[in-house]
């Protein structure tokens, strides 16, 4: 029996590497991802100089001491995009799985019990839907402070919405099964068919959906950081460009490469969550 099941599951490993090496865009986020990750964990063993620390060598043009230039405190610009790596997909991963979590629960919540639950959550989400959720954001942190903690929950208590009309969709078709009503008319109590069966059959596009909304939780931070609402005391990629806009006609280093950075993180993670929909979706390729 132990060979048995070790040849099935080297059966589905096989099959699941097939599956990501036949998708391009799949297999090139992963290798951005694992690129990122690299330089997030490695970064600050590698930078040549502490972020923070003041110089001298004001507005220096990349060169063999500055790799990337410094900006208008003489502070080195590599090492910065180094250390806002880490930051950047703290904040991204954080906040999307907040974002995961509350949409899962309230969609499935409402998809599957039906009724007045519905009702109240679909309301809800509708009430989130019509408010400009970026100055809701910017309310929030500029009353409760602009801690790193006070950005991750925050961009992800205003961003659950997609995933909970995702999750909703997804209940409701599900508790239409049949496995599902025979295990209703087992007497099985609905709570326990909700969470045993619903949200695991369920989940596979909500995994996609919160592979976008790290990016968008990215940019979010990077928005934030660039109107001085950002934490002040780690380093982020739209804190370096906010510290050199006012400086891009003669030091375009500033800016310019933590925002290629940025728009590289962001490019990931659209590119491994439209693989992930493809996967976990072969409808998509079927009606290409």
């Amino acid at each position: 029996m132990p060979k048995d099941v070790s040849k099935k599951k080297n059966s589905k490993l096989k099959k699941t590497f097939a599956t990501v090496r036949g998708n391009t865009q799949l297999m090139l986020g992963l290798i951005f991802l694992l690129v990122l990750l690299a330089i997030a964990f490695f970064g600050p063993m590698v930078a040549p100089f502490n972020p923070k620390v003041l110089n001298d060598d004001l507005l220096a043009p990349p060169g063999d001491l500055y790799r990337l230039g410094t900006d208008n405190l003489g502070r080195d610009v590599f090492s910065q995009v180094l250390y806002g790596a880490k930051t950047s997909l703290e904040i991204g991963f954080t906040a999307a799985m907040i974002s995961a979590v509350i949409g899962v629960i309230f969609g499935g919540i409402a998809g599957f019990y039906g009724g007045i639950a519905d009702r109240i959550l679909n309301e809800i989400m509708n009430i989130f839907l019509m408010l400009p959720t970026f100055f809701l954001i910017l309310l929030i942190i500029a009353t409760f402070g602009s801690s790193m903690f006070n950005v991750m929950v925050v961009i992800g208590l205003t961003s659950w919405v997609g995933n909970a009309r995702l999750m909703r969709a997804q209940a409701k078709a599900i508790r239409e099964r049949t496995f599902i009503k025979s295990s209703i008319a087992m007497g099985e109590s609905r709570f326990s068919i909700l969470i045993r069966h619903v949200l695991p059959n369920g989940i596979f596009p909500i995994i996609a959906n919160t592979t976008m909304n790290i990016s968008g939780a990215i940019l979010t931070e990077a928005g934030l950081s660039f109107l001085g609402l950002g934490d002040p005391n780690v380093v982020s990629w739209g804190q370096v460009i906010s510290n050199g806009k006012g400086y891009l006609p003669k030091a375009w280093w500033i800016t310019t490469f933590p925002g290629i950075m940025t728009i590289f993180t962001v490019l990931t993670f659209f590119l491994i969550g439209e693989g992930l929909n493809r996967v976990l979706s072969p409808k998509m390729d079927a009606n290409k």
